[in-house]
């Protein structure tokens, strides 16, 4: 089986473990490509490609760098570990969970859920879905 099917399985099984799970993508926010991705609505593939550069500013952008370096410095660390792990927005419909990779720091898992979705048990759900796609690349 390839790679790319297995982070698609990978990608669809953390969608039905995550309550109300209507999209996810991993994201490669290095490179601000889609590794892989399934959508519950069919949207234009053009969404998930400013998707994943709108993830790559978030987690990786120039403010969020010299941020994370003004912070380094200050404390006199030197490493290349980011401090940025989670982000969720709530938009007027839904709740975005984007997660750094434990095993990778440069991809992202994003899981788009509905808005009425219990936030807790959904960010709950998501930490336990990312390592079944982290192992799948």
């Amino acid at each position: 089986m390839s790679v790319a099917l297995d982070l698609n399985a990978a990608i669809l099984k953390a969608m039905s473990s995550v309550p109300e799970c209507v999209g996810a993508g991993y994201i490669d926010v290095a490179s601000g490509l889609v590794l892989g991705s399934r959508l519950v609505d069919s949207l234009p593939a053009d969404i998930v490609d400013l998707l994943a550069a709108a993830v790559a500013e978030m987690f990786q952008g120039p403010n969020v760098i010299a941020v994370e370096s003004f912070i380094k410095k200050l404390r006199g660390i030197e490493t290349s570990h980011h401090f940025f792990q989670e982000i969720t927005v709530h938009s007027d419909n839904m709740l975005h969970i984007f997660m750094r990779g434990r095993k990778n720091q440069d991809y992202v898992l994003a899981l788009v859920c509905r808005k009425t979705v219990n936030f807790g048990l959904a960010l709950a759900k998501a930490r336990a879905a990312l390592p079944i796609v982290e192992v799948a690349i």
